[in-house]
């Protein structure tokens, strides 16, 4: 049974990756053509949520997704979070270098506008005004400010120094909880975390039956200039704990959180 539900999901997302990919080459044709820029935010979206149900994921959650341009901030257990939470709002990413150097997958995101930044480079400056130009663009942002993947049962604490683009940029911050079960339990498979290869750990979770993903959408959080950066960092880690922790106790609706509909990225 194992090897059959592998190979059908294999088959299905490898599929779906070839089709994202002639997508996205024709868009840069039609681009190269046209001698403007698209506008990839819907198509995006449409590519992340069908990627999620390639990957077989029972996703439900609550809250609303702000209808304005925001930086969200949200735990970080796998790869998997970035086409969850991509496909149920638009929106661009902040990721680690190496994930652009993944063949296929990193060239699709480089296509999706995401952002990436070399952890321990010195680089976050750098990245933190790339953040609040985008934003300011009415473009909205996710970043990951735990600065690693965890093994889903905790939230380790923010850096705060990305969450400064917010204020930069005039715009709220929204916050995000993320967490995988199965059989009513943390998933230990949806981790990615260590040394782990992407293949391996995308064979491991299509051989199981599907897991379950919760998502809440807290509400936005506005800026105070007079708040204190640290502070905030640890309030809204909280949050999102307090979040992670309705998600494991099962006390989610059965739905996806509401969102905006697609927003214009012209500067994709």
């Amino acid at each position: 049974m194992e090897l059959i539900r592998l190979t059908a999901r294999l088959t299905l997302f490898s599929g779906f990756l070839g089709l994202t990919a002639t997508l996205a080459g024709c868009v840069l044709m039609a681009e190269t053509l046209l001698r403007r820029r698209i506008d990839r935010a819907p198509i995006a979206r449409l590519c992340f949520a069908g990627a999620s149900r390639c990957l077989g994921f029972r996703i439900s959650g609550q809250g609303s997704f702000s209808d304005r341009p925001v930086l969200y901030v949200s735990n970080h257990i796998s790869w998997s979070d970035i086409p969850v939470l991509g496909g149920m709002v638009p929106l661009r990413f902040l990721s680690k270098a190496e994930v652009g150097r993944w063949p296929l997958i990193g060239w699709l995101a480089q296509q999706a506008g995401t952002l990436f930044i070399q952890r321990g480079s010195g680089k976050a400056g750098q990245s933190r005004r790339e953040i609040a130009h985008t934003l300011k663009r009415g473009q909205s942002v996710l970043v990951f400010p735990e600065g690693t993947t965890t093994a889903g049962v905790t939230v380790l604490p923010f850096h705060s120094r990305l969450l400064h683009a917010a204020a930069d940029a005039g715009v709220d911050i929204q916050p995000i909880s993320i967490a995988y079960l199965r059989d009513g339990r943390p998933d230990h498979l949806a981790p990615f975390i260590g040394d782990d290869e992407f293949h391996h750990h995308l064979v491991r979770m299509l051989r199981q039956p599907a897991v379950e993903v919760g998502v809440i959408a807290h509400p936005v959080v506005t800026l105070d200039g007079n708040r204190d950066a640290g502070e905030l960092a640890r309030e809204i880690q909280q949050t999102v704990l307090e979040g992670v922790r309705t998600i494991q106790a099962g006390r989610l609706s059965d739905r996806e959180p509401s969102g905006p509909t697609a927003v214009a990225d012209p500067g994709v």
